[in-house]
């Protein structure tokens, strides 16, 4: 099969295009840096160098491709990340009917069903919804990602400075949890099966715990059995981060994201569509890796 994909070499974008080229498909991989085109030529992939933002450029390296993977690159600078996403979103929507592809497989969130209250992943439902507007000929899966293990390491520092891990939610709240790894192999087992047209979403997850699941297993990782996951109110974590600097609507975003872990809003659907099995790569292994990042700063 001819697959491209996007996110460059990226965590979950790596590991798929090394998957989908040992099964020996014919991969081209899109990435907005040149200094990648090596890289990606190591891994037997075609580099296609241009930006997600721009349609002619996504269509013509999506034109013949048997099916394509669809994420959107972060953009932290971005100061709408809604409209951000929803500006992404046209360009592929745009991109995958002028080049007539039939199969897509889109990276989106746990919580993605949610219209409202949501925060960040509310960029998620919003491409969902551009991607399931397309020619009722497209299969178009959404593979709804929990919560990516390596964003635990924005608590190193917090750790390292307070002693603790916080956020606006804590406990026994529930949090699906997933290792990029996993992701890949669910998004080369869809982009390579046949299904018939129409809006697909399958779960991603490889793990399902609590934050003081959490804290109790990084804290042995690391040293500090004693390590604690504090809760704090959605006005104290809101203060917390506007002293940090961070633009007025991110802190929004962070607060609501946040609070809908908390009251279980995230996972409703989840919780109604679990994945038949879990991945393959449990808190505890991802533990190793954080206890290495925490060692090494």
């Amino acid at each position: 099969m001819k697959i491209t994909i996007t996110g460059s070499l990226g965590h979950i974008s790596q590991p798929l295009a090394k998957a989908l080229v040992q099964q020996g498909h014919a991969v081209t991989i899109i990435s907005s840096n040149a200094a990648n085109r090596a890289a990606i030529e190591d891994l037997g992939g075609t580099a296609a160098i241009g930006s997600v933002t721009d349609a002619a450029f996504v269509a013509a390296t999506f034109n013949g491709a048997d099916a394509v993977y669809c994420m959107i690159p972060p953009n932290f600078a971005a100061p709408d990340s809604r409209a951000y996403y929803r500006s992404v979103g046209a360009s592929y929507a745009q991109a995958i009917g002028q080049a007539g592809v039939k199969r897509v497989v889109h990276l989106s969130s746990w919580g993605a069903d949610l219209a409202h209250g949501t925060g960040f992943i509310l960029g998620s439902h919003d491409v969902e919804n551009q991607l399931n507007a397309l020619a009722a000929d497209v299969a178009v899966t959404h593979l709804r990602a929990g919560y990516i293990y390596y964003n635990l390491n924005n608590y190193l520092g917090m750790i390292k400075g307070q002693g603790i891990i916080g956020s606006n939610y804590g406990g026994d709240a529930g949090i699906v949890m997933v290792a990029p790894a996993d992701i890949a192999a669910a998004a080369a087992e869809e982009l390579t099966r046949s299904a018939a047209a129409g809006h697909y979403v399958r779960y991603v997850a490889s793990d399902e715990r609590t934050p003081d699941d959490i804290a109790r297993v990084l804290g042995a990782a690391i040293g500090k059995p004693d390590l604690q996951w504090v809760a704090f109110g959605d006005a104290q974590m809101q203060a917390a981060l506007e002293q940090r600097g961070m633009p007025a609507p991110a802190v929004t975003s962070m607060v609501d994201l946040g609070r809908s872990i908390q009251n279980g809003a995230l996972r409703q659907d989840y919780d109604r569509h679990r994945p038949a099995a879990l991945g393959q790569v449990k808190l505890e292994d991802f533990a190793r890796e954080f206890a290495a990042a925490y060692n090494h700063g």
